[in-house]
């Protein structure tokens, strides 16, 4: 640990307020934090936490790893900037490794920044290459927070200050075949479907679900998209989860975990979705930068090296168990996959969360009664015991 962690003129205190006094004021945090190791994070008064969040899902090999340290700071010295009109060494290698992942068929690829913003990316590609404006999309469902994601993004209180949205949705219940048939007509541009809804309460997709979801988009000439933002990149025991259904989508939009905390966005798809969109019809600044790129390849040369998906089946399966072992009066469920597991309670989890907090655990919320556990891939079995018995203690102090 540096001495910056415990250095009074830094305090969690003073750092707040002089974030506060410039930032656009709409979060209030009370935490800050200095550094990071693995699955722990130290706060400027230099208290530890175990770290269930892992920056929304984004830290996939955890804090300061030695291999994405050692990408990142080689690739600074040799070149950060190259935009995607001129050819890059590092970004090829990366482009490789990711296809190699991802199943057959999705072989072009459009690097962006963010999720948010090869979500935008995939709609434009989808309105050109169908000629259609219509969108499904899944109640609960969240895809970003620019206007054409959040057209696709189900929570009311993101989308009313900004109605009326740019694209028509229809939004149809989650898992519910029937429902989905219905909707889907000669007018459908797209299906829009997260395999586990992240924000939306940690519900997984039936594989059965998805499997008719990819024939009913084929049969109608629509496209299906696949949002693995959250849950792609060996979150849930396979590179992508919807593997764990078998179908191959017409786009796989990812970011998050796959630069291990460097911002990323990639847009995979079908060599016939990639050529309906005329030259210079999208294009971007930062994306797809050497930097960027020599981290995501850093975090799949990792989770091949490390065989991280085996760890995340066999971790993830730990913290399960151990999830639906606490029981008691405030626990009404678990569900999820892999390292990404929602528990929900019978009560508002909000002061739950804050006494996690108080005792050393970071998780975040997903709705109202549900936590969410998304911690790096490289979490131990030991870290999730002791991460199991700090929420024991929590709720049996509580119910």
């Amino acid at each position: 640990m540096s001495d910056l962690a415990t250095h009074p003129a830094r305090g969690s205190r003073a750092l707040l307020a002089r974030e506060a006094r410039h930032g656009p004021g709409l979060w209030a945090p009370t935490l800050a934090f200095v550094q990071g190791r693995g699955a722990r994070l130290w706060d400027a008064d230099g208290k530890e936490y175990l770290d269930c969040m892992a920056g929304i899902a984004v830290a996939s090999l955890g804090h300061a790893h030695p291999r994405l340290v050692a990408a990142i700071a080689e690739q600074a010295q040799r070149l950060i900037v190259c935009p995607q009109n001129l050819g890059n060494d590092v970004r090829g290698a990366f482009l490789e490794a990711l296809v190699a992942r991802l199943p057959a068929g999705l072989e072009r690829v459009f690097l962006a920044n963010s999720g948010a913003e090869v979500n935008e990316a995939a709609l434009k590609w989808a309105r050109v290459a169908t000629g259609r404006s219509r969108l499904v999309a899944a109640q609960r469902g969240f895809a970003g927070r620019t206007l054409g994601a959040l057209s696709l993004t189900w929570e009311p209180g993101y989308r009313r200050p900004f109605e009326p949205l740019p694209y028509q949705v229809d939004f149809v219940p989650y898992n519910d075949i029937a429902a989905l048939e219905a909707a889907v007509g000669d007018d459908t541009a797209v299906v829009w479907l997260e395999p586990i809804q992240g924000e939306g309460g940690v519900h997984v997709a039936d594989p059965a679900y998805l499997r008719r979801a990819r024939e009913v988009t084929s049969e109608l000439g629509a496209l299906l998209v696949i949002d693995e933002i959250q849950t792609g990149v060996g979150r849930t025991g396979r590179f992508l989860a919807l593997e764990h259904a078998g179908v191959v989508p017409d786009m796989v939009t990812l970011a998050k975990g796959l630069a291990g905390g460097v911002p990323i966005g990639a847009l995979a798809m079908t060599q016939a979705v990639a050529a309906a969109m005329p030259k210079g019809g999208h294009g971007t600044t930062f994306g797809g930068n050497p930097l960027a790129a020599a981290a995501a390849l850093a975090v799949l040369q990792e989770i091949e090296a490390a065989d991280l998906l085996t760890h995340v089946e066999r971790v993830g399966g730990r913290l399960r168990s151990g999830l639906e072992a606490l029981g008691g009066p405030l626990v009404r469920g678990v569900r999820g996959l892999g390292l990404m597991l929602g528990l929900e309670l019978t009560q508002e989890v909000a002061p739950v969360i804050d006494a996690l907090c108080a005792e050393g655990v970071l998780v975040i919320n997903a709705g109202a009664t549900v936590i969410r556990f998304v911690p790096p891939l490289v979490i131990s079995e030991a870290e999730v015991d002791e991460v199991l018995a700090r929420l024991g203690r929590v709720l049996a102090a509580r119910g």
